[in-house]
């Protein structure tokens, strides 16, 4: 779907017009609103979500995009974002507020439609002067032969000058800073084939190469969008981060009531108002409240925290049960998601440092094919004092060593390398993904929502009596905190039903209370039931049922299906794996245990985890790091190849190179294995391409090749790099 008003409908202030005639501005009638949805994947999510939004008052229209994993709302003017996430929330769906204002600063780019449109140009001007071409070599001679040349000369002029665009761009501005890339040398081939060929149509002789010169401009775009195809989407994960701040924020004035006001507006010292469900949009300090916190944007575990009076509070951290008092103690770009966005960005500028193998060839490739052309010209100019043909045979000479079988030689292999790997799962992004994973050593995991699915699974419901489950049953349904909902769930497959309760309720920050029988039970945390939490002791819930001491119920991640068997995979094929994690030692450890990885970091930050990544790098090892979420946007970006799940923050994905698109991690270890067969058949490529110009460049040098001729060989040698790529597939 494409939204074209995408921000809030701002009310300008009264205007004058006359001398005192005041117009009051007309009442917004509309907003436009739009949430990320990290967790949809299907068709059925779509309509799910679709018909759940549609029934909210208020709102108009909603309409989900699966591609960005977004959903866009047209809503009445007092409904706000706030409103719509604990619907999505009850509907099963992850959900964060995204400003529309940032997202279309940020458009992305027409790259791919406009290299589309050259390249059918191209192709549909090279079609027509083929069949001109067809008629001279069938005999055509003088006036009717010249007729031909002039109407393809008309054709290709204006086909080369629009078509050929990309290349005249990058040619000038490498030349403008006196540097020579891939271009420089098509560029003059396509210019010398075009002056020859009018030079030789003026004079009326026998041979014009203007097919020539559109087959190699087709041939070429073919290869550049081939190549755009791989690419990732045009927004930067710095810009995705900055759109998932927070847009609006309840500011209380002096009297404590609550304003609406843009976050821009706000200053160090204000304190704002959090009410559950919505997203820290500052740093600051809890001045009045209890409640719990999903800090699962910055640290990646979705167990939330406790927090009071005191608490130290991030933006982009969730409210969860009770209303908030913050006071701002930083805003705006000094905010710790701020920071990280800076983080992102400044990875991603070491990111672009990295050259492919085509970029490296050309340093070396262009100088030689000019100084060949050169000398060819020159040479026979010396010999024949003839400049028609010297130039033929300088044009022959670029044109056949012309680097479009080296330009189709990585993009026509990752081609066909990610829809082998597209078939398995994995969506490559990145036009140098491919190249880059072929060398990794070492695989960084983090690890909820990963590694592991990110939501608790209760371990020890066996050790409970059908009574006591059935009471811990009746007081989880009371809330929504993941551990509760892991009981219901588990206890719900025994098919045990609720004891019969009353009086439930849930204390905000504790846990859930109510009464069976006249007695009090209780569900919720250690602390609250007076028990002394063991060191090192697993994600924990206790139960009291007033009849002796609170017992524990025990909860750890469930794996991700193929998280043991790709592990074991990287390591038989001699690869480091590392587990980081912001989450406790304990559960860390455990993990690791499981996984039978021998490496791990518990309690890791964003900025911890990028430091690792880049002390790894340091050593000398590349690293591959595999990640889902915002606190690991940084690391994502500055290893030398990432992947993240399609369940991933929109963050996490679009700042890496490959995309997980199942739940099933086993198809990580092949994606290493085809990305090594893929740089061995660019390698491949680049040995025929040269044998080829090893081959073909003496004979244009001597003569024996006309531009034509030159033309087509090249196009066999594109032909030919094409062919050896399919044997990926």
């Amino acid at each position: 779907m494409t939204a074209h008003t995408h921000s809030r409908l701002a009310v300008c202030p009264g205007c004058v017009t006359g001398s005192d005639t005041q117009v009051e501005p007309a009442p917004p009638t509309k907003v436009n609103l739009a949430l990320s949805l990290p967790t949809i994947h299907c068709q059925a999510c779509i309509s799910k979500v679709e018909r759940g939004l549609a029934k909210v008052p208020g709102v108009r229209e909603a309409r989900v995009n699966l591609t960005l994993k977004r959903a866009f709302v047209e809503a009445a003017p007092e409904l706000h974002a706030a409103d719509l996430i604990p619907v999505l929330n009850d509907l099963g769906y992850e959900s964060h507020e995204l400003d529309l204002a940032t997202l279309n600063a940020t458009a992305s780019n027409q790259q791919g439609r406009d290299l589309a449109m050259r390249l059918a140009v191209a192709g549909f001007a090279s079609m027509n002067v083929m069949l001109l071409s067809v008629s001279v070599w069938a005999g055509a001679s003088d006036a009717t032969r010249d007729m031909f040349h002039w109407i393809s000369a008309a054709i290709t002029i204006p086909a080369v000058a629009f078509a050929g665009q990309p290349f005249f761009k990058n040619a000038w501005v490498a030349l403008r800073v006196r540097r020579l890339n891939m271009d420089v040398p098509i560029v003059l081939a396509l210019l010398l084939a075009l002056v020859t060929s009018l030079w030789e149509t003026s004079l009326g002789g026998e041979h014009a190469y203007f097919d020539a010169a559109l087959t190699l401009v087709f041939f070429l775009l073919a290869g550049r969008f081939l190549d755009q195809r791989t690419r990732a989407a045009a927004r930067s994960a710095a810009e995705e981060l900055a759109a998932l701040e927070v847009p609006n924020a309840m500011r209380l004035d002096p009297k404590g009531n609550p304003q609406d006001v843009p976050v821009r507006a706000l200053a160090v010292g204000d304190k704002i108002l959090v009410r559950p469900g919505g997203r820290m949009p500052v740093d600051g300090e809890i001045i009045e409240g209890k409640s719990e916190l999903d800090r699962s944007l910055l640290t990646g575990e979705t167990v939330p925290v406790y927090a009071e009076t005191g608490t130290i509070v991030s933006a982009g951290e969730v409210n969860l049960t009770g209303p908030l008092t913050i006071l701002a103690t930083a805003v705006g770009e000094d905010t710790s998601l701020h920071r990280m966005a800076d983080l992102v960005a400044i990875a991603e500028s070491g990111r672009s440092r990295y050259t492919s193998l085509a970029d490296r060839a050309a340093k070396l490739y262009a100088p030689g094919v000019h100084i060949l052309s050169a000398l060819a010209f020159v040479g026979w100019y010396l010999y024949t004092f003839d400049l028609r043909t010297a130039l033929n045979i300088a044009a022959a000479v670029l044109i056949i060593t012309c680097p479009c079988a080296l330009g189709l030689a990585v993009p026509a292999v990752t081609t066909a390398a990610s829809g082998r790997l597209f078939k398995k799962g994995l969506l490559i992004k990145n036009a140098t993904a491919m190249e880059r994973l072929a060398v990794v050593d070492t695989v960084v995991f983090d690890k909820t929502g990963t590694l592991t699915a990110g939501t608790p699974e209760l371990t020890n419901a066996e050790l409970y009596s059908a009574k006591d489950l059935s009471i811990a049953f009746a007081l989880a349904q009371g809330s929504e905190h993941p551990l509760a909902r892991a009981i219901v769930k588990a206890v719900h497959g025994l098919n045990i039903e609720a004891a019969p309760i009353t009086d439930l309720c849930e204390i905000p920050g504790f846990g859930t209370e109510g009464y069976v029988a006249g007695q009090r039970v209780r569900l919720g945390r250690a602390s609250w039931l007076g028990v002394d939490v063991v060191p090192g002791h697993l994600t924990s819930s206790y139960l009291d049922t007033g009849e002796g001491t609170p017992r524990v119920f025990t909860f750890v991640d469930r794996l991700r299906p193929g998280a043991h068997e790709a592990v074991t995979a990287l390591q038989t094929a001699g690869k480091a794996v590392i587990l980081m994690s912001g989450d406790n030692e304990a559960p860390v450890e455990h993990l690791a245990a499981r996984l039978n990885i021998e490496h791990w970091h518990a309690n890791a930050l964003p900025l911890t985890k990028l430091q690792e990544i880049n002390a790894l790098a340091a050593a000398g090892r590349t690293v591959l790091m595999v990640g889902d979420g915002l606190n690991d946007t940084a690391a994502l970006t500055a290893a030398h190849v990432s992947v993240s799940p399609a369940s991933a923050l929109d963050a996490a994905r679009v700042a890496s190179d490959i995309v997980l698109l199942g739940q099933n991690l086993e198809p990580l270890a092949d994606a290493c294995r085809t990305a090594e067969k893929a740089t061995r058949r660019i390698r491949e490529n680049f040995r025929m391409a040269t044998f080829y110009n090893v081959v073909a460049v003496p004979l244009a040098v001597a003569g024996l090749a006309t531009p034509l001729i030159a033309a087509l060989a090249m196009s066999l040698s594109s032909i030919t790099v094409s062919l050896n790529a399919l044997r990926l597939r």
